[in-house]
């Protein structure tokens, strides 16, 4: 009889499996690492096998279900990782293995078929009487790759004009692996400066020994960071080896997409969320054997199959994107330094405004090795900061959210013809709508926030989703007094259309980009001239490289300068820095005006100044003060559930158990703090809780938290226990 070792996807302790008999019908399919179906407590839940073991003998066995997945491209080296993540980040090893193997695929669906025109345009000038399969045929000449239904979608026709076309052999069907797309166009390599040289140099030694080392690419914006990775990649592939290339979101990085499509062409693979089963299916086996050699993709392709690792990459490395949200809440970049311990590789943190905890560790004697850009490419000149203090616009009449001085240089910009970019981190047409008369801000029903005003006339919820029309009369009091206050994107773009009428203007925010595709046609569309003026959130602060943008105006820095969070003044540097370093990137200086009610505040002064150093200086004064990261390690351990009672109760039990823990475990510098409630303290008609654990050593608070989970069990069966290691957001 043959005995599997199966790891559960569901909640269970941390390195908790369970023994199945497999049915002789599935042993020639199965095989370590196999994705399966269990019977699990009265239900049926997927897991991956571990291993073949006699169980212990006194346990009820139950037999395999069904075989999901022969191969879901788990190997030995990533199940050393999935080991890694449940003590790092304390999950069960079913979820990491989940994790590192994302959702199931087959080779079926490896086989794909995409659509290319094969007509000229007298085929085109023929279809005069029928205008759909003329619009068709050109849709698809203009955009090869597409599939059936996204090229009857773009078109606006139904499945049957194409399948028409096809049918008359003036669209061809290609396996998507044929993608002509994939081959490189050998465009002529920029020159490099000297910092850059200096830097691909002492990073070519390094990947020659072939030993695990981390390096921080610290680089203002527009310096070349990029070149330096790809001229980097091109040592490894030399080498024989792979690389993994992490970008925050890559449907807001189109343009560097194509740069590397152009330098390595068919050894190309991207990896992220955008892309169907069956497309990462087909990525992923291109990765797993070495068809593919550079893996580019958002967080969870540092999970990627390959065979032989020799580089990691992390552009923009301070992105938040980088933390997953579910469980395990793994940071990338913590990955990624375990993959190079584990393969002999090295890896690549570039940031203009890294994150404190990176450039902390990159001080003489630290783990990292510190690589600075200090110049723009050309010696290109860093845009010009001017911050207008909006305290005195209305002084001077002004009662426009735009500041006079920045109407000025809009105006001055848009007679040039030149491109400008509006930030404002917040979208929608204001952020509270409140009664004058008794003070009633609407609320959401199910989260404890106020809903957002939008241009339409709803009310809409940006965490659960709910939407409701803006009211005449107050709920509470029937007073017809209602107002919106605060600022967002739309509102934005209704000033600028009535500043400029006759500007065109595009919006980019999570209201105009739902639909795949969107964010690049949106960058596609300023890029190519369809509008001078681009509106939008932190989106449009990462990665753009438009040399035509000559202006940047962002409407107000105080959105994430007053959250409560200790990391509010390193995010508004972050992003005025990152938003800031769009601007000027062509031949034509740039300009910067910053809007704020709080003009003296050091984070605003500094990336006036480009001046990262002096902000890390004086922000690592006020983190040592406050003992918080990188000067400890924190652990948000945050209670859900529709009883707050419950919730209340699971938070007081596990604030008693960590307390008595610590203590016997003899880790007297480790703080409890809480339960309070979260910061949102409902959402989605779950109330919220949380306790935080401060310690100096990580593995002491963790070894703590651990325990405690252990003992927890399933004592609380209707609270939501979430733990965070090393949160980015409180």
């Amino acid at each position: 009889m043959l005995y599997a070792e199966v790891a559960v996807t569901v909640p269970v302790r941390l390195n908790q499996t369970f023994h199945y008999r497999v049915p002789e019908v599935l042993q020639q399919e199965l095989s370590r690492f196999s994705r399966v179906e269990v019977p699990f407590a009265n239900r049926v839940v997927q897991g991956f096998v571990i291993g073949f073991s006699p169980p212990p003998p006194t346990a009820k066995i139950k037999d395999i279900k069904r075989v999901i997945e022969k191969e879901p491209f788990l190997n030995e080296e990533l199940l050393i990782t999935a080991e890694w993540l449940v003590q790092r980040y304390l999950c069960s090893i079913g979820d990491a293995l989940q994790c590192i193997a994302g959702p199931p695929g087959s080779k079926k669906k490896y086989q794909e078929s995409v659509l290319v025109a094969a007509v000229d345009q007298n085929v085109l000038t023929g279809l005069v009487r029928a205008p759909k399969q003329k619009e068709t045929l050109e849709v698809a000449l203009a955009k090869p790759g597409l599939s059936k239904s996204e090229l009857a979608k773009l078109a606006g026709v139904s499945l049957s004009v194409v399948n028409t076309l096809l049918a008359k052999g003036y669209l061809k069907e290609i396996c998507q692996s044929q993608d002509s797309e994939a081959t490189p166009i050998q465009a002529k390599k920029p020159n490099l400066t000297k910092e850059q040289e200096d830097a691909v140099q002492q990073l070519r030694r390094v990947l020659q020994s072939a030993q695990p080392s981390a390096w921080l690419l610290y680089g203002v914006t527009g310096s070349g960071k990029t070149e330096v990775y790809l001229r980097t990649i091109e040592e490894v592939l030399r080498q024989q080896r792979q690389a993994i290339v992490l970008v925050p979101e890559i449907s807001l990085t189109p343009q560097m997409v194509e740069r590397f499509r152009s330098r390595f062409g068919s050894k190309i693979a991207l990896l992220h969320s955008a892309l169907s089963q069956g497309e990462r299916y087909a990525e992923k086996d291109r990765i797993k054997s070495g068809e593919a050699s550079v893996v580019l993709g958002a967080r969870s392709a540092i999970f990627a199959p390959v065979p032989n690792l020799g580089l990691v990459i992390i552009d923009e490395e301070h992105e938040t994107s980088y933390k997953q949200d579910e469980t395990p809440k793994y940071h990338a970049r913590e990955v990624a330094l375990q993959r190079a311990a584990q393969s002999g590789a090295a890896v690549i943190l570039g940031s203009a405004t890294p994150a404190m905890e990176s450039f902390c560790r990159a001080r003489p004697g630290g783990p990292y090795t510190l690589l600075t850009l200090t110049k723009r490419i050309e010696d290109r000149e860093l845009p010009k900061i001017q911050i207008v203090d909006l305290r005195q616009e209305l002084g001077l009449g002004n009662r426009s959210i735009f500041s006079l001085t920045l109407q000025r240089a809009l105006t001055r910009r848009l007679e040039r013809l030149e491109k400008c970019i509006l930030f404002l981190n917040r979208r929608g047409l204001a952020s509270i709508v409140v009664c004058r008369q008794c003070g009633q801000v609407m609320k959401c029903p199910h989260c404890d926030i106020s809903l957002t005003l939008h241009s339409d006339g709803w009310l809409k919820c940006h965490y659960c989703s709910y939407q409701t029309r803006s009211p005449v009369i107050c709920p509470h009091c029937s007073s017809r007094i209602i107002r919106s206050f605060g600022v967002g994107t739309q509102r934005v773009e209704e000033e600028m259309n009535r500043l400029f009428p006759t500007c065109k203007v595009l919006r980019m925010d999570a209201d105009t980009t739902t639909r795949k595709g969107s964010h690049k046609k949106l960058l596609e569309a300023f890029i190519h001239g369809d509008a001078q003026v681009l509106i939008g959130t932190q989106m449009i602060a990462k990665g753009l490289d438009i040399p035509q943008v000559t202006l940047v105006g962002v409407i107000s820095a105080d959105v994430t300068l007053h959250m409560p969070d200790f990391r509010a003044a390193e995010r508004t540097f972050q992003l005025l820095t990152q938003v800031a370093g769009r601007a000027g990137r062509g031949q034509t200086p740039g300009e910067v005006i910053i809007q704020t009610y709080d003009p003296e505040h050091f984070s605003i002064r500094t990336a006036q100044r480009h001046d990262y150093l002096k902000f890390y200086q004086k922000e690592m004064i006020t983190r040592q003060a406050l003992q918080y990261p990188p000067f400890s390690h924190l652990i948000r351990v945050l209670f859900s559930g529709i009883n707050e009672a419950d919730v209340l109760a699971a938070a007081h039990w596990w604030q008693g158990q960590l307390t008595t823990t610590k203590q016997s475990s003899g880790f007297q510098k480790i703080e409890i703090l809480g339960p309070a409630p979260a910061g949102i303290p409902k959402i989605k008609d779950r109330y919220r809780w949380q306790l935080i654990i401060k310690g100096s050593i990580s593995k002491e608070i963790r070894s703590v938290a651990a325990q405690v989970l252990e003992q927890a069990g399933l004592r609380f069966k209707q609270v939501a226990v979430s733990i965070d290691v090393d949160p980015v957001s409180m």
